[in-house]
């Protein structure tokens, strides 16, 4: 099995929202993902959508044997396993979260399909994700 690289972001705005970011990383790792660096969290107001709930937000270098559209199933399934309802690509919208994980690179390509895009753009032109992005050095 190949060792790929990715970048992830992680968000929650709901209940408890440090465990929500430590309970998908314990998945993450359940999943067969290795934790290379990781920021610290991170407090922000929603973006692109109202909200009356802050975020934590917090970002992770994992290895995985997934490719992109498996790595993107794994995460999917991880936050339907924490209780998040919907996609924002099924509402059309942004909305509240128990948690929320993207890709933002993985390795050092370029791939776009109609449901995944690497790099991740919105997250490019977000300041909380360049911050996180910073912090991991990247």
């Amino acid at each position: 099995m190949s060792t790929n690289t990715a970048v992830l972001l992680l968000g929650s705005n709901l209940g408890d929202r440090e465990a929500n970011i430590v309970k998908a990383i314990n998945y993450l790792i359940r999943e067969g993902c290795e934790i290379v660096k990781s920021s610290n969290n991170i407090r922000t107001e929603a973006v692109e959508f109202a909200s009356g709930n802050y975020f934590i937000n917090f970002a992770a270098i994992i290895r995985t044997g997934f490719s992109p559209i498996q790595l993107l199933k794994s995460v999917k399934s991880i936050e339907r396993e924490m209780g998040r309802e919907a996609d924002s690509a099924v509402t059309g919208g942004y909305q509240d979260r128990i948690i929320d994980i993207d890709i933002v690179f993985y390795n050092n390509i370029n791939f776009r399909s109609k449901i995944l895009e690497i790099p991740h753009r919105r997250h490019l032109g977000r300041d909380f994700s360049q911050r996180l992005l910073r912090e991991l050095e990247m």
